[in-house]
């Protein structure tokens, strides 16, 4: 079960958010997206459909957060909090994005996730549970939706992660 537990188990840098509401909106949003794409756990779930990959959801949302937090601590004008949280929440979306097809565990693009993308869902998952404005931007911005819009300094941070490990990972594939 998708829980807080589960998810500052999966997660540990949760806990590295200093901003208490902050913490808890991020462990809301997982949980609500959890619910709405009816899974009971996340820890299988492909990190992306797009290449042949081992590599989790969970995985790449933790390389993604760390590499981002590396970079914030070389900065002096990056928001970590905004930085983690953004981090951890930047493919929430996927929930919804993606389903369980079939007996042997494959992983496929849900009807839904056919008709909106996972930064689209993530940003709406994340409005809905009451995430800061900064992070919401995060998750709606940090794919190629992002090219239409001015990326926060965050947000460019989040990205530039997020394509460095998708990158490496089809270096593989």
């Amino acid at each position: 079960m998708v829980d807080k537990s589960y998810l500052l188990r999966i997660f540990p840098d949760i806990r590295q958010i200093k901003s208490r509401p902050l913490q808890a909106r991020v462990i809301d949003v997982w949980i609500e997206a959890a619910r709405q794409g009816d899974w009971a756990r996340i820890d299988h779930i492909p990190f992306t459909l797009l290449i042949k990959t081992t590599k989790s959801l969970i995985e790449h949302t933790k390389a993604v957060t760390r590499m981002a937090m590396a970079l914030a601590k070389a900065r002096t004008d990056l928001d970590m909090d905004i930085i983690i949280a953004g981090g951890i929440c930047h493919d929430v979306g996927k929930l919804l994005e993606y389903r369980p097809s079939g007996a042997h565990g494959k992983i496929t693009k849900s009807d839904y996730g056919k008709r909106v993308r996972h930064p689209v869902s993530g940003a709406a998952l994340a409005h809905e549970v009451g995430l800061p404005r900064e992070v919401i931007h995060i998750i709606a911005a940090h794919s190629e939706e992002g090219e239409l819009v001015v990326r926060s300094k965050e947000a460019i941070v989040i990205h530039h992660c997020d394509f460095v490990d998708f990158e490496i990972e089809k270096l593989k594939s």
